[in-house]
């Protein structure tokens, strides 16, 4: 970012960082893009730290793909299509947690709790 690139390629560039410096890292690419109109192509498996920066996401699944705003990807009916089987995209307090859904066939064990 030192020579003010027009494009921004991040593969996965939060992944082995906690929570402080995911949020510092995201932080400078987003004013690198603010600050210079960089366009930003990010690659993760976890949205969150960036949720408020997108704009676009691209979601991979099996072989096929979504684009959209991130309310109009990041939903259940969406990425269930995308999946094949269901899937249930929760949001809380700002982030969004994708669960696959287990199917009616799944049986507990009797020694396990579930709360």
């Amino acid at each position: 970012m030192v020579d003010e690139p027009d494009l921004i390629l991040a593969d996965e560039p939060l992944s082995a960082l906690d929570l402080a410096q995911q949020r510092t890292l995201a932080d400078l690419i987003d004013q690198e893009r603010k600050d210079h109109s960089a366009a930003v192509l990010f690659v993760t498996h976890d949205v969150n730290p960036v949720l408020e920066m997108v704009d676009r996401v691209l979601y991979l699944a099996n072989g096929s793909f979504k684009i959209g705003t991130p309310d109009e990807v990041l939903r259940s009916e969406v990425l269930s299509e995308l999946y094949g089987t269901p899937v249930d995209v929760v949001r809380n307090q700002g982030r969004v947690v994708v669960l696959g859904a287990h199917g009616a066939d799944h049986e507990h064990h009797a020694h396990e709790e579930w709360h």
